[in-house]
């Protein structure tokens, strides 16, 4: 399965970590529990029985299956160390940038006479902040897969295809068939 450009940016906040994440289901489940201020809106997010949850928080459950840990752990890291992960996003979408890594189809949209067949690149490309931050918001706001690699898409075509517009100007890619993609603060 190929991780989604999403996916992506929450592992990239997640290296900003300054602490790990609670190892134990049950210190993970306590987590959750208190972050959601109950235990019935922790057993609606997860799928699973407030009485299960209530177990988890007092031990006598202590090894979820592979796919309820995965969702623990999925929801804990959402919420894990939210203003260290306000900052990097803000580090980023301010000074840094954020560097992608993919093995994608690029095809292009331009000039007659130009060729515009797509073909499968690897490309590793530093963003500049401002294409961060629409990245950042974008995400936030719940924008769709293929709405996030659009911006992509641009980001790319500005700093890698076009060099900042210094050549190929009105060039537009087309980003298809991810293969690998990988977001780095």
């Amino acid at each position: 399965m190929v991780d989604s450009l999403g996916d992506s940016l929450d592992r990239a906040l997640e290296q900003a970590f300054t602490r790990p994440i609670p190892k134990s289901a049950q210190a993970q489940m306590k987590y959750l529990v208190k972050q959601l201020k109950g235990t019935k809106a922790t057993a609606q997010l997860l799928g699973v029985s407030q009485r299960t949850v209530e177990r988890y928080l007092v031990g006598k459950l202590k090894r979820p299956r592979k796919a309820l840990a995965a969702r623990i752990e999925q929801e804990v890291k959402k919420r894990w160390q939210p203003q260290i992960r306000a900052k990097a996003k803000q580090k980023a979408a301010s000074t840094d940038g954020i560097v992608v890594a993919t093995r994608a189809r690029f095809g292009f949209t331009a000039a007659p006479g130009t060729t515009d067949d797509p073909r499968t690149r690897h490309i590793t490309q530093a963003l500049s902040p401002h294409w961060a931050k629409r990245l950042f918001e974008a995400h936030d706001r719940g924008a769709t897969e293929n709405q996030l690699l659009q911006i992509a898409a641009q980001g790319m075509g500005e700093h890698y295809f076009r060099d900042n517009n210094r050549r190929a100007q009105g060039l537009d890619v087309e980003f298809t068939d991810v293969e690998e993609i990988e977001i780095s603060l």
